[in-house]
């Protein structure tokens, strides 16, 4: 049965992951940042923020390979906050507070965190108030059916130097219930702190979630279709995906060359046995919405054609130009979600190599697709990523994560789209961020987004992400200076122009 089309109010707002926001800790967090960027939001008339995944993450410090479908990113916890609830003192602050600059040093974040965070776990076993400790306690008693696998994984993780969960002895990677009790029993205080740490960072983001509500501000969140290898929702359910018996992917996921990579992106993330999942009545996945639904008020799923169809690559392969499609779930999945959770605000990330069938999916579910004004140059007037074209039911976007800054994206075109974007939008190219930011606000989508940098109008050095690389990505972060009452005004009035 085909759903009605989600309709939601027309509004615009940016994106803006919060290691991006400004902070003295290496990378930014939770904290007085993460209220200012809210206020600054509220004054630009910004109805929506958009995030990427919250997860922790791991060593090139993407948020789509994360060691945790369901657990929050340490790095953002708040070492201000943690001051205010009394768990360190300001002499722990002053020992890693440096200055703020505009990339994210996730090095220094994740040293000055470490201390922090294991500080503070300890002082709130020693004296938490009755308050806070009934709020952590309810909080693990809610997550139980994730946190306790996570934080044993965590800390099996640690003791053994990091190495991946497959290269752990054989009765701790292959889930002895003896030898976990056994190291459970063992590391009893390192656990705990895991699992306070998680509270700690469920308690920050509901600050922050609740000033947003407060200021009229919905979250856009992010879930990535796919999971890490080395993460403890493989290790937890490993019946769940195409493994061999020593835990390792026989398949994994990516896309075939495309405009981002000619050689095609090889994911590394092990494929679903969607078989296996429906015959549970994806179970996992329901729980994994509904965890997400408590953070944020709409989610875009990424890759969200892996649904009817996924890039199946052999786990041996390098690059992804030798792979087949592989049958994903369809609607069956979505129906099973809404049968538990009800209709969710979701928004599917189609872009790329989008097949009918991949549309007939989307449009059943009505779910709103997405239109980036970056690719719409490369064609005619019915080019489908022109703003005129765009329907009502989509989010309209100058880029995403994924692209280059408007500004880099045009100083690196080729003369042909060059000219066609100048045509197209009446401008000389002098600021083109903003012209390209006035076209999608125009447009007859219901949703606008734009990336913090294109409102800032800059160029290449800020890109959050280049696909198919690991070294330089999503350390970008704005400064406090440029959250500037004059740029406030100037974003709402494109707001109030376009009636967003």
């Amino acid at each position: 049965m085909s759903r009605q089309p989600t309709r939601w109010r027309r509004a615009g707002g940016v994106l803006l992951h919060p290691t991006s926001l400004p902070g003295p800790f290496g990378a930014g967090d939770l904290g007085p940042g993460a209220d200012l960027w809210v206020s600054w939001l509220a004054r630009a008339g910004c109805r929506l923020w958009q995030i990427l995944p919250l997860g922790p993450i791991g060593a090139d410090a993407s948020p789509y390979l994360s060691s945790s479908a369901f657990a929050g990113n340490p790095l953002l916890i708040s070492p201000e906050k943690l001051s205010g609830d009394g768990l360190l003192s300001d002499d722990d602050l002053a020992t890693f507070r440096g200055k703020a600059t505009d990339q994210a040093e996730f090095d220094q974040a994740r040293h000055a965190r470490r201390s922090l965070l294991e500080l503070a776990a300890q002082r709130f076993v020693d004296r938490a108030n009755h308050q806070l400790r009934s709020q952590a306690e309810a909080f693990f008693e809610s997550s139980a059916a994730w946190l306790d696998d996570f934080a044993l994984f965590q800390v099996i993780q640690y003791v053994h130097d990091g190495s991946p969960w497959h290269a752990w002895p054989p009765m701790l990677a292959n889930r002895d219930p003896k030898a976990l009790q056994a190291f459970a029993e063992a590391h009893m205080q390192e656990i705990e702190a895991e699992r306070i740490q998680q509270f700690f960072f469920e308690r920050q983001w509901a600050q922050v979630r609740e000033l947003a509500q407060r200021e009229g501000i919905a979250v856009i969140g992010d879930i990535p279709i796919f999971v890490a290898q080395d993460s403890a929702d493989v290790w937890a359910h490993r019946g769940l995906f195409k493994l061999d018996p020593d835990g390792m992917p026989t398949v994994v996921a990516g896309v075939p060359p495309d405009y981002f990579s000619a050689t095609g992106q090889c994911w590394g993330n092990p494929m679903y046995r969607w078989d296996e999942m429906g015959s549970r009545g994806f179970t996992w996945w329901i729980e994994r919405l509904r965890r997400l639904m408590t953070q944020v008020d709409r989610v875009r799923v990424d890759h969200f054609r892996g649904f009817e169809a996924a890039w199946e690559i052999p786990a041996s392969h390098l690059t992804a130009e030798r792979g087949r499609w592989s049958a994903g779930p369809g609607e069956s999945l979505f129906q099973a979600v809404e049968a538990a959770l009800g209709r969710l605000p979701i928004i599917a990330e189609d872009l790329g190599l989008i097949t009918p069938e991949v549309e007939v999916l989307r449009d059943r579910l009505g779910f709103p697709g997405m239109r980036v004004l970056q690719f719409g140059f490369n064609g005619g007037p019915d080019h489908p990523y022109l703003p005129h074209r765009y329907p009502t039911n989509c989010v309209a976007y100058t880029g995403t994560h994924d692209n280059d800054t408007s500004v880099g994206w045009y100083e690196a075109a080729p003369q042909a789209e060059k000219e066609s974007c100048r045509r197209y939008l009446s401008s000389d190219g002098t600021h083109i961020a903003w012209d390209l930011t006035r076209a999608v606000w125009g447009s007859p989508a219901d949703t606008a987004i734009v990336p913090m940098q294109d409102l800032l109008e800059l160029g290449s050095a800020a890109r959050m992400n280049t696909p198919g690389t690991t070294e330089g990505n999503w350390a970008w972060r704005v400064l406090e200076s440029q959250l500037s009452d004059q740029l406030a005004e100037r974003t709402r009035d494109l707001n109030l122009a376009y009636e967003r």
